[in-house]
């Protein structure tokens, strides 16, 4: 899966899979889980939903504000201000496009998530972050194929260290060691993480419980 603008159709259409949302809504829910991993903004949001709309993944549906009641007051002019007051606030208001996310929609979501094609940092990340709706033998792919690739940087560095050892810098040095160590824990919790899913298939009423605690490792 590419990065970009198909990481954040994934991550919309993930979220209109719990609620249906308006935009602000998305945005924030964004925001708050997934803010370390991509920065949404609104000229980046708007466009997504309206490619999921046009493509029939996401629906639209118009959520009209409710008139408040007017208190009563006692007073005929009390209660007239009281009114005009409320009428004004409803014509400042601009009616809230809440989206929800349609069976297509869902069989969208479902194929780019599980699209086993190379992903990058950010894909594998938001990936991740939804594998709870995975299937539990295509997450465990996902996983040891990260696995994979984080043991292949470990040896790496591990071997530019070694091999330049005198030649460097004591700060570049100092830099290919935190990676090497960066990437040594990513191995370490990764393979954690591919443990108990290995667990969760042997015993499939865990399933859901396992993939959960890993998206809120992340």
């Amino acid at each position: 899966m590419a990065a970009g603008s198909n990481s954040l159709e994934l991550v919309v259409l993930g979220l209109l899979k719990e609620q249906d949302m308006h935009g602000y809504e998305l945005k924030k829910r964004m925001t708050e889980s997934l803010g370390l991993i991509m920065h949404v903004s609104w000229g980046s949001l708007y466009p997504a939903l309206a490619r999921l709309e046009a493509k029939g993944a996401v629906k639209a549906v118009e959520a009209r504000l409710a008139a408040p009641s007017v208190p009563m007051t006692g007073s005929l002019g009390g209660e007239r201000a009281v009114f005009r007051s409320s009428s004004d606030g409803l014509r400042g208001s601009r009616n809230k496009k809440v989206y929800g996310i349609t069976d297509l929609g869902s069989a969208l979501f479902s194929e780019m998530l599980n699209n086993d094609s190379e992903i990058d940092e950010k894909g594998f990340a938001v990936r991740l972050a939804f594998a709870n709706h995975m299937d539990s033998k295509m997450r465990l792919k996902m996983l040891n194929e990260r696995r994979d690739l984080i043991l292949e940087r470990v040896k790496s560095s591990r071997r530019n260290i070694e091999k330049k050892r005198f030649a460097l810098e004591p700060y570049v040095e100092l830099v290919l060691e935190h990676f090497r160590s960066t990437n040594s824990s990513d191995l370490a919790w990764i393979e954690e993480l591919i443990a108990k899913e290995e667990s969760s298939i042997q015993n499939s009423g865990t399933d859901l419980l396992v993939s959960q605690k890993i998206k809120d490792s992340i």
